[in-house]
């Protein structure tokens, strides 16, 4: 991303209130409305395209938004779409949903600006409020509704045979955005490593990572998590002549590109289970499970909190939530909500419950297929970005 200069705005005197309160004022209002602000005047449109602008707006929301979620007052928003994109509007494109994190509650509808040229597709994740969308077919797009921009990013250069999964992610140190990806081919005898690839925004390219640890280190998850400056996902590992195989979290620092393994929670893996993954919740890093529970015929999900980031010792079970039938965890919003489906039985029809993992409340959600489920806010970025496509 280009260097962060000083906007016109402040080079000027001409105006009733002094220019660096008038740009300290813009700086605090909504993505939406400083878009249409760029209207007014030539010099208001040069400051607010600066990136000096956009970081300095994006600081000052995102800081609202940790803030909110320390107090737990539940003022968070997602961002959803159907996971099968058939449901289309009468354009025949795919719609996103933005809602309130807490409730699912939906507040606005926003259609996707672009051809997604696969049945199947997928929110990689979200940053600042910029999006990374692809397809089964590896089709890559970063997309900020807000600003109304988006961009496809160019073909990977490892191809696409194997497992390919993804990764989205803010570069903090040089106000970058990164996208990790991940070929694993498990089938292949001997074991091979991984083949590990980063896009950068801006150089607009590819270029391969390797990992400098274990060959055997596997990707086992689908879906990675972005959490204190890095992308963390479950990994399987084989040792001996046996391939004696246990899971682990990795972790991959967003700023230093270096690898690191994590430990799972001490009596996490020695339980039954039938899924595991990895989520935020109020900004720590959260580790799921769901499995039979001790009661004959019923389920639970199991929720440890890592409470100091990287401290192993620092794991806490803090909830059990126990359910009646066999489900799948779509989505563990930051402030707790669980949305889980309920699969199709002999006797009963499938159903998505929105979960309160605290007060152990239920809600039914009406929605027909499984989603795809990240954090949203509005920002700026992407506007002062190079070939853009405005819409």
């Amino acid at each position: 991303m280009s260097q962060a200069t000083e906007p016109p705005i402040l080079r000027r005197r001409k105006n009733d209130l002094p220019d660096d309160i008038v740009l300290n004022i813009l700086t605090r209002l909504p993505a939406k409305s400083v878009i249409r602000f760029r209207c007014v005047c030539k010099p208001w449109n040069s400051s607010i395209t600066t990136s000096y602008f956009i970081s300095t707006h994006l600081n000052n929301f995102a800081h609202a938004h940790d803030t909110d979620t320390d107090n737990d007052n539940g003022d968070g928003y997602i961002i959803h779409m159907p996971r099968h994109t058939l449901a289309m509007n009468s354009s025949n494109r795919p719609v996103c949903t933005v809602a309130l994190d807490r409730t699912f509650d939906r507040i606005f509808e926003i259609e996707i600006p672009f051809d997604l040229p696969s049945v199947l597709s997928k929110i990689v994740g979200s940053c600042n409020g910029l999006l990374c969308l692809a397809t089964s077919t590896n089709v890559i797009y970063l997309w900020n509704p807000s600003v109304r921009k988006f961009k496809r990013l160019p073909d990977p250069c490892l191809g696409n045979l194997g497992i390919v999964t993804l990764g989205f992610a803010y570069h903090s140190e040089n106000n970058d955005y990164k996208v990790l990806r991940v070929l694993c081919r498990p089938w292949m005898r001997p074991n091979v490593p991984d083949d590990i690839e980063v896009y950068t925004l801006s150089s607009d390219s590819w270029r391969r990572v390797g990992m400098s640890l274990r060959a055997n280190v596997k990707v086992f998850d689908n879906s990675f998590l972005l959490l204190s400056g890095a992308l963390h996902w479950i990994s399987r590992v084989g040792e001996g002549e046996e391939e004696h195989k246990f899971e682990l979290i990795m972790s991959f620092d967003v700023n230093s590109e270096e690898f690191r393994m994590l430990r799972m929670p001490d009596g996490a893996m020695s339980i039954e289970r039938f899924q595991t993954f990895l989520a935020s919740f109020k900004g720590k890093l959260a580790f799921l499970t769901f499995g039979q529970s001790e009661q004959r015929g019923g389920y639970q999900y199991s929720i440890w909190v890592m409470r100091e980031y990287g401290v192993l010792e620092s794991w806490n079970k803090l909830f059990v939530v126990p359910l009646e039938r066999l489900a799948v965890c779509i989505a563990f919003t930051m402030c707790g909500s669980l949305l889980t489906h309920c699969l199709r039985t002999n006797n009963q029809e499938q159903k998505f419950v929105l979960i309160d993992t605290e007060t152990l409340h239920e809600k039914d959600f009406d929605i027909q297929q499984p989603l795809c489920v990240a954090n949203f806010m509005e920002s700026l970025a992407l506007l002062d970005g190079a070939n853009m496509v405005s819409y």
